[in-house]
């Protein structure tokens, strides 16, 4: 009986068109990543991603199909909250990452995209430190955000025929 009804349950969701996220498909074979600051977690990121698709990254770019050329990557922090004798109560934190998509050959695949995320964060002196790891780990976060927001601009580029 409970194995009857796990069926039906399966076959319900199966038919109502549920499907387990994927990696997008890219429409191209070579990709070139550049502009990146040095130890750049969303590079390490996109890297990741890209190895798990069948395309291959090149650090050539005239030998790649598409190039992500980044123009900015930064990460910051400002005060929203504070006390009146200026304790900080409330952080803002904020990812500016810019990038264009573009063939080897320099034509404009996908204009530059400013992309902006930001979390706020509470803040209490006493927790110094739970509160460091707790704005690393909101970054990591946004990080996360913004690579699957470029994987799915990637799967979207045309290509020239």
């Amino acid at each position: 009986m409970d194995r009857r009804l796990a069926l039906i349950g399966l076959a319900a969701l199966a038919g109502c068109g549920f499907e387990l996220r994927h990696e997008p498909e890219l429409p191209f074979r070579t990709l070139a990543l550049t502009g990146f600051p040095p130890d750049s977690p969303l590079a390490v990121g996109l890297k990741r991603q890209i190895k798990r698709t069948p395309v291959q990254l090149v650090d050539d770019t005239s030998r790649a199909q598409v190039v992500l050329e980044v123009t900015r990557e930064t990460r910051d922090r400002s005060v929203v909250a504070s006390t009146t004798v200026g304790q900080v109560r409330e952080w803002q934190l904020r990812l500016q990452f810019d990038y264009l998509i573009r063939t080897a050959a320099g034509e404009l695949l996908v204009p530059k995209v400013e992309l902006r995320l930001s979390r706020d964060m509470n803040y209490t002196e006493t927790a110094a430190l739970a509160k460091e790891q707790e704005a690393a780990n909101l970054y990591g976060a946004m990080h996360s955000d913004a690579i699957a927001q470029v994987m799915r601009r990637l799967a979207a580029v045309k290509l020239p025929a």
